[in-house]
């Protein structure tokens, strides 16, 4: 695999905080263009290009300033080199866009149908557009911030938890490294209580031996498996969920009554928003999408979008053909399992249900899986580089332990998530650390901001993440006292 390097490419100059970065000219060949940073009164100039043939060239004339009050337009921040060709190779938008798709479509889309039908579908597809909206607007924040956060370091590859502590100090970090377990412990927990009810579903065994064998062979292969292995692995699981997919929308439409599309029960529609906000969580790759596609915002944005747009629509054909497949179901105060009834009720749906939702959550355990046991060994100050086996027992063990004490714990594991983690890490989190960073006298952006709007969007932003969380909060301590 191709190692790689960034060099700096900008179409105007900006203020870089700090004395971080240092900048080194970078000497291709003789006979090709060398890129190279230059400092000069504390900004990050235009790289300048040289012709090495025999003897060096004069460099151009650097390009004239901008005036103090006209927009910056910036493009790109540095350039990937793969330093085995030593060619500008640029992250590619498509494949981007397939990387948001492909992370926000997981095993969220299980329990939507769940959560909608009392609802009913119109009224649920208001709430999915506008949680699809809201974390557009989270996940451009996040970008923002990133790319800020290269200009001070000077490099790509920041993290999460870089950002934090640059905006948001230790207190900061802390929080979101909590948010962050406790958002890939609770997804594992219903993982694993949900593929455990579809493997003994299917081949009759009993639940404990389900849950084992689903953990230790998904497992098993991140652990043992190569990255090329790992790929393939996925690769399947993801045409075998885009085929049982088309398949159940095929055959799922004969019996769609569109009159019950129609039923909507706005009152009920708010207590979806948990996991339907769970469902579009893609935020934790948008640092490698600015990486990718070397801090250019433009590019980074176009990504976001269209790559949500995807799953945004998969979830609406999905909500519809169940909802409206199962007519008695849509506006019904009944709380009940719709994929169930579905797989119960018909029997070529059936398993096409079931191996859609099997696949769905095999993809996902593995990403998670590999995420937090990455985050484990970086915690636990481990060599980078090797598989330890002590990181994967902390991430397989007490998620298989916890479905197996609460085999229902599907829906509940994902409420909390949805709830306490990803409306915290990915809703909070990314306006407060907009908000230090555009109005800190200790902090400077020199990125323009890509969401409109300043302090009345970003007050917005933790003001709606906060009428979900403290709502609920209020309604589970209730209940924790109620059980006392």
């Amino acid at each position: 695999m191709a190692s790689w390097s960034w060099t700096s490419v900008h179409c105007s100059s900006y203020p870089l905080p700090g004395p971080s970065a240092r900048f080194t000219p970078s000497l291709v060949s003789a006979t090709t263009p060398a890129l190279r940073r230059t400092r000069a009164r504390g900004q990050l100039q235009r790289c300048l290009c040289s012709q090495y043939a025999g003897e060096r060239q004069p460099p151009p004339p650097p390009p004239p300033q901008p005036e103090p009050d006209s927009p910056q337009q910036l493009e790109r921040l540095f350039s990937n080199l793969n330093q085995t060709t030593m060619k500008h190779e640029p992250g590619s938008v498509t494949s981007a866009v397939f990387l948001v798709a492909g992370t926000t479509v997981g095993a969220g889309i299980l329990a939507i149908p769940a959560v909608t039908q009392e609802a009913g579908f119109l009224a649920s597809a208001v709430i999915c557009i506008l949680c699809w909206s809201y974390m557009v607007v989270t996940g451009l924040l996040v970008a923002e911030v990133n790319v800020n956060t290269m200009c001070e370091l000077g490099s790509g590859g920041v993290s999460l938890v870089s950002m934090a502590m640059r905006t948001l100090g230790t207190f900061g970090v802390r929080t979101s490294c909590l948010s962050y377990l406790f958002i890939h412990y609770a997804l594992l927990v219903a993982y694993v209580a949900r593929s455990s009810n579809i493997i003994t579903n299917s081949l009759g065994i009993p639940i404990w031996e389900s849950a084992t064998l689903f953990s230790l062979a998904f497992g098993g292969v991140c652990y043992f498996g190569s990255q090329r292995l790992i790929g393939a692995v996925n690769g399947v699981l993801v045409v075998g969920i885009l085929a049982s997919f088309t398949s159940l929308v095929v055959v799922a439409s004969g019996n769609l009554q569109w009159s019950s599309l129609l039923e909507a029960n706005f009152a009920a529609a708010p207590q979806s928003i948990p996991i339907i906000a769970l469902s579009f969580v893609y935020q934790n790759v948008v640092p490698v999408l600015c990486t990718n596609l070397e801090g250019d915002l433009s590019k980074v944005r176009t990504a976001i979008v269209a790559g949500t747009a995807i799953p945004l629509a998969l979830f609406l054909v999905w909500d519809g053909v169940i909802l409206g497949t199962l007519p008695d179901l849509a506006g019904s105060s009944t709380v009940s399992d719709p994929l169930e009834l579905l797989r119960s009720s018909n029997g070529i749906v059936g398993p096409i249900v079931e191996a859609f939702s099997f696949l769905a959550i095999a993809t996902s355990y593995i990403g998670f899986v590999l995420g937090i046991s990455d985050f484990l060994a970086d915690l636990l100050k481990l060599p980078s580089g090797q598989n330890k086996p002590l990181p994967y027992v902390l991430t397989l063990f007490p998620p298989l332990v916890l479905s197996l004490l609460d085999p229902e714990i599907f829906f509940k594991a994902l409420d909390f998530a949805g709830t306490y983690g990803v409306l915290v890490l990915f809703g909070v989190f990314p306006a407060a650390m907009s908000w230090s960073e555009r109005y800190s006298d200790e902090l400077e952006a020199p990125v323009p901001p890509i969401v409109p709007g300043g302090k009345f969007t970003l007050s917005a932003v933790m003001g709606g993440a906060l009428l979900v969380i403290v709502p609920e909060l209020i309604k589970d301590v209730m209940q924790l006292q109620g059980l006392h």
